[in-house]
This record gives structure tokens, C-alpha cells and sequence, in this order.
């Protein structure tokens, strides 16, 4: 393996603590979906002319209450026939099961809306302090079932092919330079609307083999590849990794910052713990992305399943 690169972009760590004066969103004052702004029917008709094959990818993972998450998130299934105890039949005609979810939608396959990271003062995306929407009840503001469904283009970068290996260790990132050769090399072009997802190869080396390896850390990326993907105005960021960002931070004190330059300073969605193996595996680069995420009122992040479909 190749050690983490330390270099780390000082303005936008001190850009993203320090927000206090925040400036509105491009899309005005009001404006709840952020990137999602960019999703038009003519993107999407641009977008669904990528379709070659018709065969369809699933990129979530699957998960239960085994599967590694941010402390303290867990999950938990009852399956249960309620009315049907001692024999008696649930429906005149028929027995069921239904299922009780008792659990956190951040675990596993996720996508973190807007209202999940603010700054040091609580500041959220265009200016929403956290006081204010933030209720225990749900998000009054910036809430999941805001997010319209995202239907893009989507492109999968492979990292870990570029770098000549099978996967990218934990607390191991790259850099920008690295990213954009590896663009380059594999015939891409970021475009503005897109879903761009990294593959590590982290996933496919540890999920099911080593699933507690798996969850304790995680490849990622700087800053400044943060910044470079906001500038390109793409939709959504996100990776084969629980955390996008790397594990553990290049930085003690200051975790996360691609967290804050993507979701609180640009308003670009986050997509954690993407099954982008087969995506890479078929070498597929460039794809129709679909997510409709289940509509909680107030929720601060999503399990989902999105589909690529080459």
C-alpha cells in the first residue's frame, strides 16, 4: 500500500468551522433541495439516452442488524402475525407477517440530505440554524421527503484500478492529481448534474469478509477533492465506503470535512456504502443513476437502493 497524503486544503477547513457569516444559497433564500435544483426533464431525457443494455445494477448493500455502522446506529427486524396468536387465522382466508423496524435510517447503503451536517455554530445549508429546525420530532426545514427523485447520469471513477490495486487501505486517501489521471485514463468528464461515485474497492474487499475491519475506518477523500467535485456542480458524491470521507481523518481535530464542503457549503447530496464492484467489475464507467428515497417527513438521512442501468 502507499501512505495517506497530508496535504489538506487550510481554507476550506477554516471555511467550513468558521461559517458563521454563511451566504445564501444561488438558489435563494427559500430553497430546501440544493443540488437537486440541476434535475430537469431534459437532463433527464439526456440522461436516459445512456441507456445501452438495459441490464440494471442494485448499489445498496445489503443489511441487518450485524451490519457495521457509525456508533451508536444500529437496526433492529421483528417479524411478527399480529391477531393470529393460538391458531386464530389473521384474515378470513389467510395468514400474514408484518415486520417492525426499530432502528437508524444512517446505516448501511444511505443518502445524507441536507439537514445532516452544520458548522460549529450550528449553521446548516443556505443559513438554517439548527436551533430553529432541528426538532426532536424531525426536521421542520432541509427534511428527506424533500428530496425529488434524483434520475442523472451517473459515473463511477475507479480509484483503486488506477492505483494498481485491489482496494484502498483504511485512513489511506489520494489526491486530486491522482483523481483527475484517473479520470482522464478511463475516458471521463465530470458534467454538471451528475452522480459521481468512487470506487475504493473497500466494500468488495472487506464488507462480507471482515465486516468489523470494514466499519472501524475507511479510504477517502481531501478537501480539496471535495471542492474540485463541488466546482464541477454535480448532484451527488458519493463511494464504496460508510463514510466518503477518510477514516481515520488526516487531521485529529477536524473529521469529516468533506462532509461540510459538499452537503453545508454546496448543497450536494452524500451517497455512503455504494455497490460499485459490479459496476467496475463489468467495466462500466457512465450509467442512468435512479433514487427515489423513501419520503420520512423530518428525516435527516435515508437507507436506499439506487439503481444504475447501463
Amino acid at each position: 500500500m502507499f501512505k495517506p497524503i497530508l496535504f489538506i486544503s487550510l481554507f476550506c477547513s477554516i471555511n467550513f468551522l468558521l461559517a458563521d457569516n454563511c451566504s445564501h444559497s444561488k438558489w435563494g433564500e427559500g430553497d430546501e433541495i440544493g443540488s437537486a435544483n440541476l434535475i430537469t426533464p431534459d437532463s433527464v431525457l439526456k440522461a436516459a439516452k445512456l441507456i445501452q443494455t438495459g441490464k440494471t445494477y442494485s448499489l445498496g448493500l445489503v443489511i441487518d442488524a450485524e451490519t457495521p455502522a457509525y456508533p451508536p446506529r444500529s437496526l433492529s427486524l421483528q417479524v411478527v402475525q399480529p391477531t393470529q396468536q393460538f391458531g386464530v387465522l389473521g384474515l378470513p382466508n389467510s395468514t400474514y407477517n408484518d415486520d417492525i423496524f426499530q432502528g437508524w435510517f444512517g446505516i448501511g447503503s444511505q443518502i445524507d440530505g441536507l439537514g445532516h451536517i452544520g458548522t460549529t455554530e450550528a449553521m446548516f445549508y443556505n443559513c438554517n440554524d439548527g436551533k430553529e429546525f432541528a426538532q426532536i420530532t424531525g426536521l421542520t426545514k432541509l427534511g428527506i421527503e424533500k428530496i425529488p427523485p434524483i434520475v442523472a447520469r451517473g459515473v463511477v471513477i475507479d480509484v483503486a484500478g488506477y492505483l494498481g490495486v485491489n482496494y484502498i487501505d483504511a485512513g489511506v486517501t489520494f489526491s486530486l492529481d491522482q483523481l483527475k489521471k484517473a479520470i482522464r485514463s478511463q475516458g471521463l468528464k465530470i458534467q454538471k448534474g451528475d452522480v459521481v461515485l468512487l470506487h475504493t474497492g473497500w466494500t468488495d474487499a472487506k464488507f462480507e469478509s471482515d465486516p468489523k475491519t470494514w466499519g472501524a475506518g475507511a479510504p477517502g477523500i481531501t478537501p480539496e477533492i471535495a471542492e474540485f467535485l463541488a466546482s464541477k456542480d454535480v448532484v451527488a458524491v458519493g463511494a464504496d465506503t460508510w463514510s466518503l470521507d477518510v477514516v481515520p481523518p488526516m487531521i485529529e481535530d477536524e473529521p469529516y470535512p468533506g462532509h461540510g464542503i459538499l452537503l453545508q457549503q454546496n448543497g450536494i447530496y452524500i451517497l455512503e456504502a455504494m455497490n460499485t464492484g459490479p459496476l467496475v467489475k463489468d467495466k462500466v464507467n457512465e450509467f442512468l443513476f435512479v433514487l427515489g428515497q423513501a419520503k420520512v417527513r423530518g428525516a435527516v438521512q435515508m437507507i436506499i437502493n439506487p439503481v444504475a442501468i447501463r
